[in-house]
């Protein structure tokens, strides 16, 4: 998961810099999973917190960012933005605002 997270925040720069609030839904779950005493993403709580708390987010979100690489949880995410009508991007370049400095500057690649 660590890894995976650490994927997912390279995109957080650009997106600032394009002018948006960038939100992964493990920034907001995990504490609120370490404060309900689980002990990580593998604790059985998790699933009262992990998805409940990305489909809570969606509900206050504009757009998904769907980065490349397989995951049930980034997929439900694309789901609910289409039910809810928002747009879903599958690059970052595709992001309105995010130009080629947004890219560039002190951003490690996507991969």
């Amino acid at each position: 998961m660590a890894k995976n997270l650490k994927r997912l925040e390279t995109a957080a720069w650009p997106l600032f810099r394009a002018g948006h609030v960038p939100m992964i839904g493990e920034w907001v779950a995990l504490p609120v999973l370490e404060s309900a005493g689980a002990t990580g993403p593998t604790d059985p709580l998790a699933a009262e917190v992990m998805y409940p708390t990305a489909e809570r987010l969606l509900q206050r979100c504009d757009a998904v960012l769907r980065l490349p690489g397989a995951s049930r949880g980034a997929d439900r995410d694309v789901a609910i933005a289409e039910a809810r009508g928002l747009p879903v991007y599958y690059a970052l370049e595709d992001v309105p605002g995010v130009t080629a400095s947004t890219l560039s500057e002190g951003a490690a690649p996507l991969s």
